[in-house]
């Protein structure tokens, strides 16, 4: 009598990061029947999504020390950018042969700033993150609106498009990358600096005189854009104050977030890589290399300090649009 074959094993997944991005991702993943594996630095007591009103809990594997994992078949690295080098020892263990590793992170060069980390050979895809979401407390994610990667078309971008089909997370191949990822780029440009520098909320681009200052803000990055490749114009200036004007006047963006709970921010990798852009093409960029100097100057207040605390911030207004 014929053997009845045999279904395939799920796809094993691990995701570096328990974050808003890695939480939220880990559990659809795991709720769609894929193996995924949760990979961070602190304990957690299980993981648990929040979207709709409704919480969910995920059944994910949660392991701590790099000795714990072996290969999978692919890797989701959803720290913040600024922490992407303490990663390198999951994904040392976690990389074989086989394995892929898609970035979900903010800023431009995401397969430049993964592939030392990696072993040689190893498959990378970057990828725009679109979603809003919020770590409420370890292991608990509170989704607010939008379940979007879009990555560079081809082979690579059809197999990660295949393994979270049905898992919720919409995979869009994009044939032009560079303006995608500069597209991204433009959303977290002024509100991240600004909110943060400021400690204020997103309706202060309702102001006039900021909402002027921001669209110079970004015409000087459109100009390296465009030098970089990406086909970046006024309607993008347009389009990203028009999301900040319809944005809630209560919310943020991740960098405030960070500067309110004392966590190092994530300047280099949006601010500073406008301002290296525009250096490496002769560009000068006054308005941002102020924003980046200030920041810096926080930043290192931040870490003198060694606050690092995880205050909770809810209260405070947790909606924004610099994820």
């Amino acid at each position: 009598m014929p053997q009845k074959p045999q279904a395939a094993a799920p796809a094993r997944i691990a995701v570096i990061g328990g974050g808003a991005i890695g939480g939220y991702t880990a559990a659809l993943a795991q709720w769609a029947g894929l193996d995924v594996t949760l990979c961070v630095r602190s304990p957690l007591e299980g993981l648990s999504v929040e979207s709709g009103g409704t919480a969910r809990p995920a059944a994910v594997r949660i392991v701590t020390d790099p000795a714990q994992v072996a290969p999978v078949d692919w890797v989701l690295l959803t720290t913040k950018a600024q922490d992407t080098a303490g990663a390198e020892g999951w994904l040392r263990r976690l990389c074989g042969r086989d394995t892929a590793v898609a970035v979900l992170q903010n800023g431009i060069g995401l397969e430049e700033r993964v592939a030392p980390l990696v072993p040689r050979g190893t498959r990378i895809l970057p990828t725009v993150v679109y979603i809003s979401a919020e770590r409420t407390a370890p292991g608990r994610i509170l989704h607010h609106v939008a379940s979007e990667l879009h990555v560079p078309e081809g082979p690579l971008a059809d197999r990660f498009a295949a393994v979270l089909d049905g898992s919720g997370l919409r995979v869009h191949r994009v044939s032009d990358f560079t303006t995608a990822a500069w597209r991204k780029l433009f959303t977290n440009l002024a509100a991240n600096p600004i909110t943060a520098l400021l400690q204020q909320r997103i309706g202060i681009f309702a102001d006039p005189e900021m909402a002027a200052l921001t669209r110079d803000l970004l015409r000087e990055a459109a100009v390296v854009a465009r030098a970089e490749g990406a086909d970046i114009g006024e309607a993008d200036i347009t389009r990203t104050l028009e999301l900040y004007a319809t944005a809630p006047p209560d919310g943020g963006s991740s960098m405030l977030y960070d500067r309110l709970a004392g966590r190092p921010l994530e300047h280099e990798f949006l601010t500073g890589a406008v301002v290296r852009a525009g250096e490496r093409h002769g560009i000068a960029t006054p308005l941002n290399r102020m924003l980046l100097t200030l920041l810096r100057a926080v930043d290192h207040e931040l870490r003198r300090e060694g606050t690092h605390g995880r205050r909770d911030v809810r209260a405070q207004g947790r909606r924004g649009v610099g994820a």
